[in-house]
């Protein structure tokens, strides 16, 4: 077995993408294509969140309450952003749904994509190929959005999160 390095961002960006497949049966490979990375790149995603214990060991289950735990106290740790200039990109954070038709703000949020069709302040998201695999998915989308609002909300913005978030992984 490899030693266990750490989490990758990208690593929950896979754990959501099982989670946005709810029951429908995958394998690797589908994960690889419809998030833009290799096979062995998920393989390896796959090892380090078994190995964490975010997903079973046979890596096919999400183990939800460590998950939640993790987004909830550790991702803005991990994986801290602010908000930068104003770019072209898709709306994240509060500004996507479903947190957009909650919370109302005059601040919008932003992956870069050129293909985007919205204007606000850049948030990089957890790996660079996030927002096209996003406009394929759009429960993928909302985990995304959510996971970008615990990331850098204000109180408010994160408990609305983490509810939301609980909701579609139950």
């Amino acid at each position: 077995m490899k030693v266990h390095k750490g989490m990758r961002p990208h690593d929950i960006v896979v754990i959501l993408k099982m989670a946005a497949l709810g029951k429908k049966e995958w394998m690797m490979k589908d994960l690889a294509l419809e998030l833009g990375i290799s096979a062995s790149e998920v393989s390896e995603s796959l090892n380090r969140s078994a190995f964490a214990g975010l997903i079973s060991e046979d890596k096919k289950r999400i183990m939800k309450t460590a998950l939640l735990e993790f987004l909830q106290y550790g991702l803005k740790y991990i994986y801290p952003q602010y908000p930068g200039a104003i770019v072209r990109g898709v709306a994240t954070a509060h500004s996507a749904l479903p947190l957009s038709a909650q919370i109302e703000s005059n601040e919008f949020i932003v992956w870069p994509f050129a293909e985007g069709k919205s204007r606000g302040q850049a948030l990089e998201p957890l790996y660079p190929g996030a927002p096209a695999a996003c406009l394929r998915d759009t429960k993928l989308y909302e985990l995304l959005s959510l996971i970008d609002a615990l990331r850098i909300g204000k109180a408010r913005e994160k408990t609305i999160a983490i509810n939301e978030i609980k909701k579609r992984l139950s």
